[in-house]
């Protein structure tokens, strides 16, 4: 008797052909799914979500997640990663995965602005207190940590005022007390210093990084990544990850994987400009500071020479200055000055193509003015990959228009 063969619909669903084996190509398949089809009942009871030996469903990850994990492992020296739906989002999964209900956060002053308001929203309501400390003091966070401490942030170097912290003793300190770490390492992206190497059996045991700025490269998408090298530690941060939800589209993961080859060469080039740019504008009298790790005055510079460029020669910076504008100008002269700039767009983030300029009020984001700042309005640049000669004349005619030069 001849079956009826299918109609033309479930033929185009379940199309018997299979591509040969054996294609290779500079980048790798993108393969998109939620679903995730199993040989058999004994093969899918068989599967394991929490490892890679085998597939579950798209949120559990695919190839492609799994192949950019791994190429993340290695950017930054860790044995195990977690893709996450922005930089933020990392951040999240690390609290809300270590802390509970009467524990304590330790947080730098300096550190990114929306981890800080985590702390004092969702962790503060949910019965996590938190407490800020002076980056640029060990002696300090020393003191603070006590017996309901149970995760330490770092952040080399701080946000926007770019202080750069002797982060191998803070690290030395959290491991002496027993409480874990985890480190921003957005700015140094694996490239600047290793993390989880920072000394002979020191490192940090969490790296969170914004995927968003040199690794996308292309300030078009939002990811971030968890890395650890403790198997215990990654499950109880996947654990959370999975109860949470948290995924990442597979087409910015593509992006990524197409970008990371040429991070290193982007992060080179953003490093030179910034120098230079950061180098043009000490020498102007408009501006009270210039805080660039790389400048021997900028605080914490001799950490920073210590940890990036530990046998000499120009180590490694990024691609973010910020300076001072002197107190003698007033708000709505700074304000001109961005508005003047006409490659500088004014946009947050970094890390990307187009050149960035922002005014942070620096007041409102920290408990008391640094004594190591000057007074003044804080601008934040992040140079991009256009011609820097292009960018400091950009530099030049905003402040002829704007702030003219101090009698």
């Amino acid at each position: 008797m001849n079956e009826t063969p299918p109609e033309l619909s479930t033929q185009l669903i379940h199309h018997p052909y299979q591509p040969p084996a054996g294609f290779a190509a500079p980048q790798p398949g993108v393969f998109k799914a939620s679903t995730v089809i199993f040989a058999s009942v004994a093969a899918m009871r068989q599967r394991d979500w929490k490892g890679k030996a085998g597939y579950t469903y798209g949120l559990h990850g695919t190839p492609t997640t799994f192949t950019l994990e791994e190429r993340l492992c290695t950017l930054e020296g860790g044995l195990q990663c977690l893709l996450q739906p922005s930089g933020l989002a990392a951040i999240a999964n690390v609290a809300l995965a270590l802390l509970k209900s009467g524990d304590e956060v330790l947080i730098p002053d300096n550190a990114y602005g929306p981890n800080k308001a985590l702390a004092e929203g969702e962790l503060r309501a949910w019965g996590i207190s938190h407490r800020l400390y002076d980056a640029m003091d060990p002696a300090d966070l020393a003191a603070k940590i006590g017996e309901r401490t149970r995760l330490v942030w770092l952040e080399a170097p701080g946000s926007v005022t770019l202080e750069f912290p002797d982060l191998p003793e803070q690290v030395r300190i959290c491991r002496e007390r027993g409480v874990l770490c985890a480190l921003d390492n957005t700015w140094g992206a694996g490239l600047a210093f290793r993390p989880f190497e920072l000394a002979p059996g020191l490192g940090v045991d969490i790296s969170v990084h914004a995927l968003t700025k040199y690794p996308s490269g292309g300030g078009d998408l939002l990811m971030g990544s968890v890395v650890t090298r403790d198997e215990a530690l990654h499950l109880k941060l996947k654990l959370t990850h999975m109860r949470l939800g948290l995924g990442v589209g597979l087409n910015d993961v593509e992006a990524v994987l197409r970008s990371l080859p040429s991070m290193a060469l982007r992060y080179r080039a953003h490093d030179a400009a910034t120098r230079e740019l950061a180098a043009w504008c000490a020498r102007q009298p408009q501006f009270a500071q210039v805080l660039h790790p790389a400048l021997a005055d900028s605080p914490g510079h001799a950490h920073w020479r210590r940890l990036c460029a530990p046998q000499g020669g120009e180590g490694a910076a990024a691609g973010l200055f910020s300076v001072l504008v002197d107190a003698r100008y007033g708000q709505q002269q700074v304000d001109a000055f961005c508005d003047a700039l006409r490659l500088f767009k004014l946009g947050y983030s970094w890390g990307g193509p187009v050149s960035l300029v922002m005014p942070y009020d620096l007041r409102a984001m920290r408990p008391g003015w640094p004594k190591h700042l000057a007074q003044g309005t804080l601008l934040r640049f992040s140079p991009g990959l256009e011609a820097v000669a292009d960018l400091r004349r950009d530099l030049e005619q905003a402040l002829a228009a704007a702030l003219p030069p101090p009698p």
